[in-house]
């Protein structure tokens, strides 16, 4: 995976998912993410979790439960998220492998990049690519 230094990322996207049980197996089997903590509500629902890719991660939880970040995100459309992967042929294959719905095959862009996208369980699209801005520090 591109980039695997550890460490804490400064952006983290947060998603709600009607079954975030259903969008962690997708994102976990079909899209190559890694469970790094799930905590579940009595009922069964994530109230949160965290899934890492390369040295970056998501959280996402499920929707309904109540709370502030619920009610801002409540009617919200599905999110578009980036995430830089080594290659991106296999993870392509990986995604298809686990019928992932893909909306781009593999595709070199004119700015150097090799991207496909896919859409998961509810809607959100997912660009994966070689693309990795540097960002000065």
């Amino acid at each position: 995976m591109a980039g695997t230094t550890g460490g804490r990322p400064s952006i983290y996207p947060s998603l709600l998912y009607a079954d975030a049980k259903a969008a962690i197996k997708q994102l976990t089997e079909a899209f190559g993410f890694t469970e790094l903590s799930v905590y579940e509500g009595e009922d069964g629902r994530v109230l949160h979790a965290e899934l890492v890719q390369g040295n970056g991660a998501i959280m996402l939880g499920s929707s309904g439960r109540g709370g502030r970040f619920d009610a801002a995100m409540e009617g919200a459309g599905p999110t578009g998220v980036y995430i830089v992967v080594d290659d991106v042929d296999a993870h392509h294959q990986r995604a298809v492998d686990h019928g992932a719905e893909i909306l781009m095959p593999p595709t070199d862009q004119d700015y150097g990049s090799r991207d496909y996208m896919a859409r998961d369980v509810e809607g959100n699209v997912w660009s994966f690519g070689t693309y990795a801005p540097e960002i000065a520090g």
